[in-house]
């Protein structure tokens, strides 16, 4: 029966000498793998910051939402809400405070604008939106930390709508009512409205042609019918 021989010394000496190549190689490819898993993480990371912005905390999404959907709108009755264009989304900086003429000014809005939205497109998206008042936060409010002035700026935004400048509503004070009170209107004035004080149209502005045969003055037009039936 044969025995084994143990091997020599200088064969152990290769095998610990490989295996510690061995060893080198496994950790040096381990952190290979660890920095491009890092990597990609940091990539993904970008991507989901660029498509989907952080919301600040303390922030109402639905109410900046909302705001976005009745900018998006105004105007454009064929609007479905979910884009907005340039000159809507100067107005709602404007309407909400988002232009102070100090700190952001109309350029300013403009500029970020075009900076967000695609380069062929008109309009930015809800997504683009939010970055866009991400990096209006820090122009804004300077005083205050990122987070903090992104979270001031979506303040502004949340749950406003368009304002209706320009539109003059009638003040109702008694030198108002007695200016449209057409019971007091004397003269041509008083012709271009009936007793109710709706006013007569064309009727009232212009003297149209009685072709009837009566004298204007006449307060019994057509009744002669009537009167020579009950005579006879």
């Amino acid at each position: 029966m044969g025995v084994s021989c143990p091997s020599p010394p200088w064969c152990w000496t290769g095998r610990r000498h490989g295996d510690r190549v061995n060893s080198r190689k496994q950790a040096a490819q381990s952190g290979a793998e660890d920095q491009s898993s890092r990597a990609e993480t940091e990539a993904a990371a970008a991507r989901t910051h660029r498509h989907f912005p952080v919301m600040a905390e303390g922030s109402d999404t639905e109410q900046l939402l909302s705001a976005f959907r009745r900018f998006a709108v105004h105007g454009d009755t064929k609007a479905t809400g979910k884009e907005l264009n340039g000159k809507n989304w100067a107005k709602l900086c404007k309407d909400c405070k988002v232009i102070d003429g100090k700190n952001v000014s109309g350029t300013d809005v403009d500029i970020v604008f075009s900076k967000v939205k695609q380069k062929t497109a008109r309009v930015i998206t809800y997504e683009e939106f939010q970055r866009a008042l991400e990096d209006l936060a820090p122009k804004r409010f300077k005083d205050q930390s990122k987070e903090e002035a992104l979270q001031s700026i979506h303040k502004l935004v949340e749950g406003r709508e368009p304002t209706n400048v320009g539109v003059t509503k009638v003040a109702k004070t008694a030198t108002v009512g007695r200016l449209t009170d057409t019971t007091r209107y004397t003269g041509s004035h008083k012709e271009r409205f009936d007793e109710s004080g709706r006013g007569k149209g064309r009727e009232g502005r212009e003297e149209l042609v009685d072709n009837t045969g009566y004298v204007g003055a006449y307060k019994n037009a057509g009744t002669y019918d009537t009167k020579g039936k009950a005579e006879k």
